[in-house]
């Protein structure tokens, strides 16, 4: 095992640091995270199907409902979606994530097979959210 692969929080203390970093706010619904009603997720942005790594730069706070219904729809027709549905999704949240990930992929390198998504996507939620 690598150092680095050493060093990485485990799934539960990512969790624990990503939602002091974003707060206890499902990003897609706005719903509030409470550990009784609604369950905390961490969910990538970048989907892992798409190249997107499993580091906390591209995970966010969702409910465990947005989670799965989302699958694996892009960032941008999500946000969309959550819209339809009369949601109110955090938009201005998702760009800094996709903008923190962009960071740590030019900071780290590799995650060659996500860079162009990744720019499609931050160009397509910089036009949905125009605070963002």
């Amino acid at each position: 095992m690598s150092a680095a692969a050493a060093a990485a929080p485990g799934r539960q203390e990512r969790r624990r640091q990503i939602l002091v970093r974003d707060g206890a706010r499902c990003v897609w619904c706005a719903r509030e995270i409470d550990a009784g009603l609604v369950a905390a997720t961490t969910e990538h942005v970048l989907p892992r199907v798409k190249g997107g790594p499993s580091w906390i730069e591209n995970e966010v706070v969702a409910c465990a409902r947005c989670n799965r219904a989302r699958g694996h729809a892009t960032p941008a027709e999500w946000l969309e979606e959550c819209r339809r549905r009369g949601w109110e999704p955090d938009g201005v949240a998702l760009v800094r994530a996709l903008e923190r990930l962009e960071a740590a992929i030019a900071e780290r390198g590799g995650q060659r097979r996500a860079r162009p998504y990744l720019a499609s996507q931050l160009r397509r939620l910089r036009r949905l959210v125009p605070d963002g």
